[in-house]
């Protein structure tokens, strides 16, 4: 283990890769404390460093010499583990205001979209993947979202009630643009990371029925969301790792249920959102190709 490299999330950022002697002193001195999370090449995901034998107990000793030329986390690796998150509670809450007050007055939309994207994904760890970051551009989004606000203003001037009707295909249509477009601008390290997202739209067109259809049986909807981010992930390509998502309809439709009721207490809407982020990031995993066929 003296050899690795190894990443630490402080305060949302993803920090590495650091020697073992580093990160040793680093405990030491109290900067990665027992319930920071570190990541180092051959862990399944990110662990907090308490949870990791020996780590924390041997940081008081003497600094472990670290061999030379030992092996960095190298972007695009082929090891496994599941995808995390990590920000603040504060940050969230007024990054989310001003989002929300960017929608509000509509024009800013775009722009406020794109800034809270880049620094939502900033956040993620990836096992392999250090500093995530998104680089999409807001003045593609300003062209979807203001080319469909004409179009509504053209359709309510024709006074045809059964053009509103297209609205909705339309809607459907800017989320899997979005959703096309968010994959592709996934970046790591400043580099592109090549991505892409194969599924039709028809194919989302379904799902998005499906899950209105889903709705009459009231709990329905939590098994069709689970099995529609599954097949989100098996249609992201250009990675040598298979993206795969595990979690079930049950699960989905407790945490829902929970979150509903302490989000109508609204104060612990922050801690819900991210305690159900990170579930639903916990659940996503990066997976050798033959490894699902062989389980």
């Amino acid at each position: 283990m003296s050899s690795r490299s190894w990443f630490y999330a402080s305060e949302g950022q993803q920090l590495g890769p650091y020697a073992e002697v580093q990160l040793r002193e680093f405990i030491a001195r109290g900067s990665v404390r027992a319930d920071t999370l570190v990541w180092t090449e051959g862990m399944a995901g990110w662990q907090k460093a308490g949870e990791i034998p020996g780590l924390m107990s041997g940081a008081s000793g003497p600094p472990v010499i670290p061999q030379a030329g030992g092996p960095p986390v190298i972007a695009g690796s082929h090891g496994g583990g599941s995808l995390s998150l990590d920000f603040g509670i504060w940050e969230f809450t007024w990054r989310s205001l001003v989002f929300l007050a960017g929608v509000i007055f509509v024009i800013p939309t775009p722009w406020v979209i794109v800034w809270y994207a880049n620094w939502l994904v900033s956040r993620v760890y990836v096992p392999g993947r250090p500093n995530l970051s998104f680089t999409g551009s807001a003045l593609t989004v300003a062209a979807w979202f203001f080319g469909a606000i004409v179009l509504a203003v053209c359709i309510a001037l024709t006074g045809v009630d059964w053009l509103n009707n297209l609205m909705g295909l339309v809607q459907i249509v800017l989320y899997w643009l979005f959703l096309v477009w968010f994959v592709a601008n996934l970046a790591s390290n400043g580099q592109p990371l090549g991505l892409s997202f194969s599924g039709s739209f028809w194919a989302y067109f379904g799902w998005t029925l499906l899950t209105v259809v889903s709705l009459i049986t009231i709990i329905g909807w939590a098994w069709v969301f689970a099995a529609q981010m599954r097949w989100v992930c098996r249609n992201i390509q250009g990675t040598r790792r298979q993206v795969v998502f595990k979690g079930t309809g049950l699960e989905y439709l407790w945490r829902m249920i929970v979150t509903a009721i302490a989000s109508a207490f609204i104060i612990p809407i922050p801690w819900v959102f991210r305690w159900m982020v990170r579930w639903q990031l916990s659940q996503t995993e990066l997976v050798e190709p033959g490894t699902l066929a062989n389980a």
